[in-house]
C-alpha cells in the first residue's frame, strides 16, 4: 500500500504549461505577421482586390478600399487608365519590332555602302580632273549606291559603224586606265550602247553586235595595252535598249552612243 501511495504522489499536474507555451508562440508569430503587413501598398492592394473581384466575383458589396479610392464590384477607380497603359505597351512593342536588330543591321550596312560609294565618287572626280579627262568622261553615282560609273562618248571613241578605237581616243582611255588601277580588286563592268538607227554594214549584224564589239575592244585595250587586271573586268553590249536621251534627235542619238564603265563597291 505504501508503494502505491508513493506512485500517486509523483503524478505531474503542470502539463498545461506546454500548451500555454505553444499558444504564446503562435500569438507571437501572429503579431509579427500583423506588424510586417502594417505598411500596405494601397495601389497594389486595390489592383489585387479588383482583379479578384473580376475573376472570382468576390467583394460584391463594394467595400471601402485602402486610401481614398472606392472599390466597386467591377474594379477600382485607381485602374481607370489601365487601358491606356496597355495601349502604350502595345505601341512600344510595335516600335521595338519595327527596329529589330536585323533591320538595324541592314540600315547600318546601307549607310556604310552609301558612304563608301560617295567617297569613291569624290576620289574618281578628283583624279579625273587631275588627269585632265573630266571634259571627256562623265562620272555619276548609281541611285542604289552600288557603283560609280564613268561614261565615255561613242563618237569620241569610235567612227560611225566601227568598233576600232580611234587613235586620238587612246590617250583618254590611257588616263581612264590610271583611274581604274586603283580599283582592280573590285568588279568592273564595261557596257556598250548605241542609238536605235539600224546598222547597215556587212561586219555587224545589229546594234547589239556593234555595242558588244565596242565594249570588248575597250576591255582589250585596258587589259592588254594598259595591263589592267583581267580578273574582275567584263564586257557586254546593250544595243539600243537603254537610251539616256531621245532617239528622235541627232543630239539625243549622239548621247545614246556611249561606253559605260561601272566600278562596283564590292571588294574581292
Amino acid at each position: 500500500m505504501a508503494k502505491e501511495r508513493k506512485q500517486e504522489e509523483e503524478i505531474r499536474t503542470d502539463g498545461w504549461k506546454d500548451t500555454f507555451s505553444d499558444l504564446m508562440n503562435l500569438l507571437l508569430c501572429f503579431f509579427v505577421l500583423l506588424f510586417s503587413m502594417s505598411n500596405v501598398d494601397t495601389v497594389k492592394y486595390a489592383e489585387l482586390v479588383a482583379s479578384m473581384s473580376n475573376s472570382f466575383s468576390i467583394f460584391q458589396g463594394g467595400a471601402m478600399s485602402l486610401g481614398e479610392g472606392n472599390l466597386i464590384s467591377s474594379g477600382a477607380t485607381q485602374l481607370s487608365n489601365l487601358d491606356d497603359y496597355y495601349t502604350d505597351m502595345g505601341k512600344a512593342a510595335d516600335s521595338q519590332s519595327e527596329e529589330d536588330p536585323y533591320t538595324q543591321y541592314q540600315q547600318q550596312q546601307q549607310q556604310k555602302k552609301q558612304t563608301e560609294i560617295e567617297q569613291m565618287y569624290s576620289d574618281i572626280v578628283e583624279t579625273s580632273e587631275t588627269n585632265r579627262v573630266s571634259d571627256a568622261v562623265a562620272v555619276t553615282i548609281d541611285d542604289g549606291y552600288d557603283y560609280v560609273m564613268l561614261s565615255l562618248s561613242g563618237g569620241v571613241l569610235f567612227e560611225s559603224g566601227s568598233a576600232e578605237i580611234q587613235s586620238g581616243a587612246k590617250q583618254i582611255l590611257s588616263r581612264v586606265a590610271s583611274i581604274l588601277k586603283s580599283y582592280e580588286d573590285r568588279q568592273i563592268k564595261i557596257e556598250g550602247h548605241t542609238d536605235n538607227v539600224p546598222i547597215s554594214n556587212s561586219k555587224y549584224e545589229s546594234n547589239l553586235w556593234l555595242s558588244t564589239a565596242r565594249a570588248t575592244k575597250v576591255l582589250e585595250y585596258l587589259t592588254e595595252t594598259k595591263h589592267l587586271s583581267k580578273k574582275h573586268v567584263e564586257a557586254s553590249g546593250r544595243g539600243s535598249v537603254d537610251p539616256i536621251a531621245s532617239n528622235k534627235t541627232a543630239e539625243g542619238r549622239s548621247k545614246n552612243r556611249r561606253v559605260e564603265i561601272k566600278i562596283y563597291n564590292d571588294v574581292d
